[in-house]
């Protein structure tokens, strides 16, 4: 979800939703469908070859990349760098090869010094936070809240339901992507510019997105746990959990940092 301030201009906003400029198109977006799966299936093989377990540990080794990459993909949409590495797909290419040098230096030092590499792995990308947040300014507190309030009964809700927590947590990564998408359409003036949520939102409102993803997410995950039931590879499922996850976590950090800084 990309969108333009309020105050611009008709050929601003005419230019902003271009799918050519984008590259948005049906094509584009099932091209960088596939190329996603194909990438995810490579890089589950080689962390099966590297003997990193898809757990918790490599969950929270992951997250300040996540965010790195998001808010890398905010200073691309302020006009502050201009460059083919901090868009879709180029940005995803370019935040893994980082992840990745970060994940072979930590494997290196747990073995020299016992040191987790996971620690080590969120430690440096936590480190590449501020410098990346701090090339924005952020003015929309407002936005901020409204999505905040909007996801506390969802996280209550989902306190009492019986189910794994990292079902629980994908689910609710998600529901933030979406939320965040709902407020800024609702109420900021912002245009969703991806195909398919485009699709639904155009056919129904902006805040049956939120129950739509709800609906394919749950559905997502018990499809997920079913066969992993009859897979021999238990950490297959987890680890498209954890890829259904960052995939959540990343558009809606994205949406989110563009709202509060106002882009």
């Amino acid at each position: 979800m990309t969108a333009f301030s309020g105050i611009m201009s008709n050929e601003n906003v005419l230019r902003f939703l271009s799918p050519k400029e984008y590259g948005y198109t049906v094509w584009t977006t099932l091209a960088y469908a596939i190329l996603l799966i194909a990438a995810a299936y490579v890089i589950f093989k080689i962390l099966k070859r590297m003997k990193i377990r898809v757990d918790e540990r490599l969950a929270v080794a992951v997250s300040p990349f996540v965010v790195f990459g998001s808010c890398l993909r905010v200073i691309k949409d302020a006009g502050i760098v201009d460059s083919y590495l901090f868009q879709t797909p180029g940005i995803y290419v370019f935040v893994f090869s980082i992840f990745f040098a970060v994940v072979l230096f930590a494997v290196a030092l747990q073995k020299r010094l016992k040191i987790e590499y996971y620690k080590t792995v969120f430690f440096l990308g936590v480190m590449t936070l501020p410098f990346a947040l701090a090339q924005l300014d952020y003015f929309n507190l407002l936005g901020g809240a409204t999505i905040i309030v909007l996801l506390i009964p969802w996280v209550a809700l989902f306190s009492f339901v019986k189910w794994q927590p990292s079902n629980k947590i994908v689910t609710l990564l998600h529901l933030f992507d979406a939320t965040t998408t709902f407020v800024s359409m609702s109420f900021f003036g912002y245009y969703e510019q991806h195909i398919v949520p485009t699709f639904f939102i155009n056919l129904f409102t902006p805040v049956s997105f939120v129950f739509l993803k709800l609906v394919v997410i749950v559905g997502v995950l018990h499809l997920i746990d079913k066969l992993a039931a009859e897979d021999d590879d238990k950490e297959f499922a987890p680890y498209l959990k954890l890829v259904i996850g960052i995939l959540g976590a990343a558009t809606g950090t994205r949406d989110f940092i563009t709202l509060l800084a106002g882009i």
